[in-house]
């Protein structure tokens, strides 16, 4: 039987295991200890499969990702994100606009501290979402400021997408980190100059936020910015050393976690009961991100063997088109996907097929690193399986219906195409922080 068969049956049992509601981590485990026994027998069958995934269970990079999601378990139960929207929409002062502007804001920060987008969604849903409708916030406004900003966390470091990336594509994550800031501020840019346009338009979505606080001089609204100090400086200290080189993704994902314990400590919230909750939720988010890396990594691994990845990249590259049209077309791959598959089965099952090719087409894998994390961000976004939306649900009032999400977010979709197409066509976006650090 052809490779382009066994590519068909590959992607048909796949579909079909999740139509019948078996877990993805499962199901991609399942399809490639079938490939592997049919094609291998069972004793070389077990011994690639298990070889695979023991190789991607020994990268050191790999320790940095429970080291991060428990870092944002401590920050979201230590009220410091409150804390710092409290700050923050005190210091934008009475404009129209100020705490949608503001929301945004304190995403980048909470994105900065985190690296995963549930938690900080959760977290924006229950503070900011509340306040904004209780000025009289249009609610569609409302909701889409939440769900775009609070994924900004796929692209802005410390993110686990890119760490995960790095780990498939083999490339430096302290360059992906430094890759994907510019990005990342552009697209927060692109959120506030729509609201600010928006709420210019139509001063009746975004009424001004007057309480005495907004209305103090500039110095006096200076001592509200404690709620921002600790913030600030943990987010130093982390991408600090990072972007220094005085430690690694790893080593800094350690010093945030510990970091992120000293916070608690000195807003006084540190207790046993808190601690553990964390690292509760910390295994139970690690668990499902390594299952799913066990799954696609077995997969991907005999897919290559059985001479699958050739295949692919034969195809990518023999497409009768301009070379920046294949990328386009990857990403349109990687979109698709995003309907049915989780962000970390599309980074294995697609960048080792995809890297390769970027890079004979003479393009930087930093650079295709960083398009792929903002392609993850539309898809967590775009209905009907956006993860964000769904996310927003769960703890938005009981009138908002997911319609109503699904709807609000659609804007924001656009000026996430927008930012994606500026880093397409315009790769020093992206890699000119990089290459600073040469």
């Amino acid at each position: 039987m052809g490779i382009e068969y066994i590519t068909l049956l590959i992607v048909v049992s796949l579909l079909g295991l999740m139509a019948l509601g078996v877990p993805l981590g499962i199901t991609t485990l399942t399809v490639s200890l079938a490939t592997a026994l049919l094609y291998f027998g069972e004793r070389a069958g077990f011994f690639i499969v298990a070889a695979n995934v023991s190789e991607v269970l020994h990268k050191y990079e790999l320790i940095a990702v429970p080291f991060f999601v428990f870092m944002a378990n401590v920050l979201e139960r230590s009220g410091i994100a409150k804390s710092l929207f409290d700050s923050m929409a005190i210091m934008g002062g009475r404009f129209r606009g100020s705490v949608g502007v503001q929301t945004c804001i304190v995403a980048v920060v909470l994105a900065a501290m985190s690296g995963i987008m549930g938690g900080e969604i959760v977290m924006l849903g229950l503070i900011a979402l509340p306040q904004m409708l209780r000025l009289g916030y249009d609610k569609r406004l409302s909701i889409g400021i939440i769900c775009a900003a609070g994924a900004l966390a796929t692209l802005i470091p410390p993110s686990v997408v890119l760490i995960i990336y790095g780990l498939a594509a083999q490339v430096s994550i302290t360059k992906l980190f430094a890759a994907s800031a510019v990005p990342g501020l552009i697209l927060a840019s692109l959120y506030v100059t729509y609201i600010l346009v928006r709420v210019r338009l139509n001063p009746a979505m975004a009424p001004i936020y007057d309480i005495p606080e907004t209305g103090l001089p500039f110095l006096k609204r200076l001592r509200y910015l404690k709620g921002v100090i600790l913030p600030g400086v943990l987010i130093g200290a982390v991408l600090g050393v990072i972007y220094s080189g005085i430690a690694t993704v790893t080593e800094a994902a350690a010093i945030g976690a510990v970091g992120a314990l000293v916070v608690a400590a000195v807003r006084g919230e540190l207790s046993w009961t808190m601690a553990r909750d964390a690292m509760r939720q910390t295994v139970l988010t690690v668990g499902s991100i390594i299952w799913l890396v066990l799954g696609a990594v077995s997969l991907i691994g005999i897919y290559n063997r059985i001479g699958g990845g050739d295949f692919l990249r034969g195809v990518l590259t023999g497409l009768d088109i301009a070379p920046i049209m294949v990328i386009v077309v990857m990403m349109l791959i990687i979109m698709v996907l995003g309907t049915f598959l989780e962000w970390i089965a599309i980074i294995f099952i697609t960048v080792p097929i995809f890297a390769p090719v970027v890079i004979d087409l003479g393009y930087d894998p930093v650079w295709f690193g960083v398009l792929f994390a903002m392609n993850i961000q539309i898809y967590y976004l775009s209905p009907p399986f956006g993860p964000a939306c769904f996310f927003l649900k769960s703890v938005a009032p009981k009138e908002i219906e997911l319609q109503d999400i699904f709807v609000a977010v659609m804007p924001f979709i656009g000026l996430q195409a927008l930012g994606l197409f500026l880093v397409l066509f315009i790769p020093e976006l992206a890699l000119w922080l990089p290459s600073i650090m040469d």
